[in-house]
């Protein structure tokens, strides 16, 4: 499973602390997430809420 936060971060053109302001997550743990780290099922659902997309919009899995 590849996580695509930063994928998903670049193409709506926004920088990691109005990401985290939207999403409630540190600056430092969302670099953690962009740079590989697999982030817990709660942080993902954060992320997707705060960024307006759906879970699976921020993983590539073969089972989606």
């Amino acid at each position: 499973m590849k996580i695509l936060i930063a994928e998903v971060i670049y193409k709506k053109n926004l920088s990691l602390r109005q990401v985290s302001i939207l999403t409630g997550i540190p600056k430092s743990t969302l670099n953690d997430l962009c740079k590989g780290s697999i982030p817990r099922l709660d942080t993902l659902e954060q992320i997707a809420k705060g960024l307006q997309v759906r879970m699976h919009d921020l993983y590539d899995s073969p089972y989606k």
